[in-house]
């Protein structure tokens, strides 16, 4: 059927808030063959960049078709047999559900990662990074950051697996 030899594709569903460093994991750490999809990057595509191109309160509502495009994507690509790294917060427990089962549905195998961060970590980060202007440096402020804790939503016992943190 023109699946490899490992058996089922993976798919690294990565957990973790802004700035946790998702995206250089995708980046680097990524299995040869693997795919990354990254739902902020269709955002921008589409959009242009969060609170420069449009409001900030209008993200979630930008994000929403982005998110059925990337599981369009993602189900297509497990089903042809690729592994694939899904570059997105995932910080709700009901969304993590959805996506494993997304993954369970096209034949794929899920492995949860979770890149856990103190907050003063990302203020320090988020400092850093809204120096820069690339597609993944969202300006966020601490308020901001705040109301992302508020929302996040730790995995406990959902078969996540802890990504230590590389500070370098």
């Amino acid at each position: 059927m023109g699946h490899s030899s490992h058996g089922a594709p993976v798919v690294y569903l990565l957990v973790g808030l802004t700035g946790s460093g998702k995206t250089t994991y995708a980046q680097r750490r990524l299995e040869p063959g693997a795919v990354r999809l990254s739902v902020d990057e269709v955002v921008v595509r589409d959009h242009g960049r969060y609170g420069v191109d449009y409001p900030e309160g209008e993200y979630f509502a930008r994000e929403a078709p982005a998110v059925a495009e990337v599981r369009r994507r993602l189900a297509g690509l497990v089903a042809a047999g690729r592994d694939v790294v899904l570059d997105h917060g995932l910080w709700l427990q009901c969304d993590r559900v959805e996506w494993k089962k997304l993954v369970e549905e096209a034949g794929g195998t899920w492995r949860l990662l979770y890149f856990p961060v103190p907050r003063e970590e990302l203020l320090r980060r988020l400092a850093e990074r809204n120096l820069r202007e690339d597609a993944n440096a969202l300006k966020v402020s601490e308020s901001a950051l705040d109301d992302f804790y508020g929302r996040f939503e730790e995995p406990h016992g959902e078969g996540e697996e802890i990504v230590a943190p590389d500070w370098s």
